[in-house]
């Protein structure tokens, strides 16, 4: 058997060393100059080393591997070939900056000789992403020479040191406090770009199975990376305290709020509203003098984006913010005045009831009033009085048969997701509809939230889905999206050829238009017509010749009883849901 060529060599040895630090999921979109890595994974993927997905769409696959990192909370690899298919990855790219989610991003490219004469395909690639990416390296094209090193010393060419260089700055295990998110190694192939796979290839494999295999193979914590970066604060029970869990808090905000028994204010996206002490209801309580007006102290994790009132009492002068942020470069402080700091404990002493219970009482009121205008009185359905029940039968027959609205919808698919499930927003009214009115729950919910923008919602869910039924968990991932951001990722609804599908239901609500901008300033001055043309921008797709064409089921539910139908139903292949909105 021929020897390899050393782009072929080099692709097999590196992807082993990721393997074996961890990897598991690789993106790939195919290219020529990327041959020896896609040929390399499909091996790895054939010895049952890694699970390889195929995409055509540069900013699909990007999206589908920050989809997968932000569930497995383990970093996905992506592989795309040089020049436009490199910016392409940008969106995602930014998106996993600004959420800290670990990403490895391995972009071919021309090599030294090639660059600067304005080769076919060829642009300058080395810190494309700028500050969005965690760690840069040029890699220069490998050579025959032993070891792949250009001259003694030489460590720039030695997969292991990139690869274990390149995976800690990912997992955020570096010196510094910027935390898990994006890496490019942008690497340069030489013709011949691939070649057969040689005995040293196989036994390469080989190596990496026996390495998986062994059990002292050590674990690695990826998921919180190194939480010492920053000081724990010692918080005092005086001063009267919210606690304010943005996107991607997690239970320690719960925690926290529990821990200090104060009032918790969860944004839907945050995995935290749950528990005794949430606020679910907490827009109009945080305009209310006696309740928001009152507040002295704020302890604040994640990122919060859905609301104006957060921010307003962040700005406040009279209010202290301590915002808890383990990592990262950047801490959500709108009033430019917080206290960042790691981890927050909370002494002993007794609970202010009367404030959290103000809170708590508060908010069940708000929510009671918003049920009161569209449920049955359920006392009257065991009422002794026929008149009464046979009244509750008809409304609650008419509630079932009467036409979807925002709230209907979140409230239909929050009811049909549990905890082996997955739930996924994507940028529109509803998070916001889904916030104002949900209540508490203990689910696990994403959304991409670090920017907000409607690209890549789809593809994104669709590796959540990948990653949270892997090991075989029965659930199902919902993600919920308006039209624009339905349509805007279209391309994610392809799958790869010949790969399993995810149980998947993408669920559109359907209003004709980005009619978000009804709650904007804009409404009240800018012109009817300029309104629908430049910022509705509505479309008249047929979502169901759309979602066929690619493959997908159908469903249209105009009643909240086909809604339930179909949230419910057995999930034999992705599905798209459509429920159709009044503007």
């Amino acid at each position: 058997m021929s020897e390899s060529s050393p782009s072929t060599r080099f692709a097999v040895r590196l992807l082993g060393e990721f393997v074996r630090l961890g990897l598991r999921d690789l993106v790939l979109c195919p290219g020529s100059r990327s041959q020896a890595l896609a040929l390399a994974a499909d091996e790895y993927e054939r010895a049952g080393l890694l699970h390889l997905h195929v995409r055509l769409d540069e900013r699909v696959a990007g999206f589908l591997a920050l989809g997968l990192a932000a569930e497995s909370g383990v970093p996905a690899a992506v592989v795309v070939t040089s020049g436009t298919a490199v910016a392409n990855l940008h969106p995602a790219v930014l998106e996993a900056h600004h959420s800290g989610v670990p990403l490895l991003l391995l972009t071919a490219d021309r090599p030294t000789e090639l660059r600067g004469i304005r080769s076919n395909q060829t642009t300058h690639q080395p810190g494309i992403f700028g500050r969005a990416a965690r760690y840069t390296t040029d890699v220069p094209a490998p050579g025959p020479a032993s070891g792949f090193r250009t001259q003694p010393g030489d460590e720039s060419l030695d997969p292991s040191s990139i690869a274990s260089e390149s995976w800690a700055h990912a997992v955020g295990t570096t010196k510094g406090v910027a935390g898990p998110g994006p890496v490019h190694l942008n690497l340069a192939f030489r013709e011949p770009l691939s070649s057969i796979s040689d005995a040293d290839d196989e036994l390469e494999l080989e190596r990496v199975r026996a390495h998986l295999d062994a059990p002292s193979t050590p674990s690695v914590d990826v998921t919180l990376g190194d939480r010492r970066r920053r000081s724990t604060l010692l918080v005092e029970r005086g001063p009267r305290t919210v606690v304010i869990a943005g996107n991607a808090a997690g239970p320690a905000a719960e925690d926290v709020a529990h821990a200090g028994g104060w009032p918790l204010i969860a944004e839907v996206t945050s995995g935290s509203r749950f528990g005794r002490n949430l606020v679910a209801g907490y827009r109009p309580l945080l305009d209310d003098p006696e309740l928001g007006g009152r507040i002295e102290r704020a302890i604040v994790f994640g990122h919060p984006t859905l609301s104006r009132q957060v921010p307003a009492l962040l700005k406040r002068a009279d209010v202290e913010t301590i915002v808890v942020a383990p990592h990262g470069a950047e801490a959500y402080d709108p009033g430019r005045n917080a206290r960042v700091v790691g981890q927050v404990s909370v002494t002993s002493g007794p609970v202010d009831r009367a404030w959290l219970g103000a809170w708590v009482v508060a908010s069940r009121a708000v929510l009671a009033a918003q049920d009161d205008d569209v449920a049955p009185d359920l006392e009257a359905g065991h009422s002794h009085d026929p008149a009464q029940r046979l009244a509750f039968a008809q409304a609650e027959f008419a509630a079932i048969r009467r036409p979807l609205d925002r709230r209907l919808l979140v409230e239909a698919v929050w009811r049909a997701t549990w905890p082996h499930d997955r739930l996924v927003f994507g940028a529109s009214r509803l998070i916001r509809e889904a916030d104002q009115v949900l209540g508490g729950k203990k689910v696990r919910v994403h959304a991409n939230r670090g920017l907000a923008g409607i690209d890549g919602t789809t593809a994104t869910a669709t590796g959540i889905a990948l990653a949270s039924q892997a090991d075989g968990s029965p659930g199902v991932t919902r993600v919920l999206v308006g039209d624009l951001t339905f349509l805007h990722d279209i391309g994610a609804l392809l799958p790869g050829y010949d790969e399993r599908m995810p149980r998947l239901q993408v669920i559109v609500g359907n209003d004709g238009g980005g009619t978000i901008f009804d709650g904007l300033e804009v409404a009240a001055s800018a012109a009817p017509e300029a309104m629908q043309r430049v910022l509705y921008t509505p479309q008249r797709v047929d979502i169901q010749k759309l979602a066929e064409g690619f493959g997908w089921g159908y469903v249209r539910a105009k009643t909240r009883a086909e809604l339930d139908q179909a949230l419910t139903a057995p999930v034999e292949r992705p599905v798209v849901i459509e429920v159709p909105l009044d503007r």
